[in-house]
């Protein structure tokens, strides 16, 4: 999920060759047969007329949310075009900028560092949310409010070891770390392992000591199965993601509250969102359903369930009656 963090120096170039062929791929209509449900908010069909093109980044969440921005609007009444599932965040990005797709969730703390280069993350997730949509709006972009999903980065470990060293925050393993180094040991993203809101960063914040040995880098999907076994001590881990709770595994807290916050929250096409206001009705009681245990759960589905994400976001939206059935 780390493709969402690309520094912001490189945007300019790579919003050039994503939209000027490789990135957008041709989408195709969404063709589910479904009406508000009974938690929708709103007796009608007000998107009725409107062709509406979502967009997301490929990794799970992502297309799992873009499937559920879509089917929303479809139950309102909109024809629905699917490009979720765009390489590297600056292609689905620049799609809503452009105004080559209308709407696509996105998360704040992206925005802000990403997107709008600023390097120190506001603690507060309503503030956090409130700065980017501010001044993203000279992009032609509008945020409308965040969820409580918060997919940031945060350490985890397995059953035994979080029995056997009963550390609980970021500051008990810095702790630990200063007086026991050899019971440190960290299994990590290559990204993660250099980035200032990565490891190292981190290691500042919070006084951590751990040899370059006692570091091991891996690819995203190896770390936790490592960390499951126990071959590190702690991995690194998304906080939304489905695996965390398929292995049990124990996330520690950021008590310093180093990390940025992710939120996820819409990101609109000013354009678009002038032109049919209503986007913003359908997706507000959605937006405010989705929270870290609803993203590891339906992350979970696709990941380790092996499931369609399109049926998973179905799925829920039916359960949750924000749609139903036409």
């Amino acid at each position: 999920m780390s493709v969402r963090r690309r520094p912001a120096a490189a945007l300019a170039l790579l919003a050039v060759l994503v939209l000027g062929g490789c990135g957008l791929v041709s989408g195709s209509a969404m063709t589910d047969n479904v009406l508000p449900g009974p938690n929708a908010g709103y007796p009608d069909r007000p998107l009725t007329g409107a062709q509406l093109t979502v967009t997301s980044k490929e990794f799970t969440e992502q297309i799992v949310l873009g499937q559920i921005m879509g089917l929303v609007f479809e139950a309102a009444g909109a024809k629905v075009i699917d490009k979720t599932s765009i390489q590297g965040s600056i292609g689905a990005r620049e799609a809503v900028r452009s105004g080559t797709a209308d709407a696509a969730y996105e998360y704040t703390g992206t925005g802000w560092i990403t997107y709008l280069g600023h390097t120190k993350p506001v603690i507060d997730p309503q503030e956090q949310w409130k700065v980017v949509r501010d001044e993203d709006r000279k992009n032609g972009i509008v945020w409308l409010p965040a969820s409580r999903l918060n997919n940031t980065y945060a350490l985890a470990l397995n059953p035994a070891n979080w029995k056997k060293l009963g550390v609980r925050t970021l500051s008990e393993v810095a702790a630990l770390s200063r007086k026991n180094p050899g019971a440190v040991t960290l299994c990590v993203e290559n990204e993660f392992a250099t980035r200032n809101d990565g490891l190292p960063g981190m290691a500042r914040a919070y006084g951590m000591r751990v040899p370059s040995s006692n570091i091991r880098k891996m690819t995203g999907g190896v770390v936790y199965t490592e960390t499951q076994k126990g071959t590190c001590t702690f991995g690194e881990v998304f906080t939304t993601d489905g695996r965390i709770k398929a292995m049990n595994l124990h996330v520690l807290a950021d008590d310093k509250h180093f990390f940025p916050n992710y939120n996820a929250a819409p990101e609109i096409n000013a354009a678009s969102l002038k032109k049919y206001p209503a986007m913003a009705e359908v997706l507000a009681p959605v937006t405010r359903a989705l929270d870290n245990t609803v993203a590891q759960e339906l992350n979970r589905r696709v990941d380790v369930g092996g499931e369609d994400p399109h049926q998973v976001a179905k799925d829920w939206l039916l359960r949750e009656g924000f749609i139903k059935e036409g």
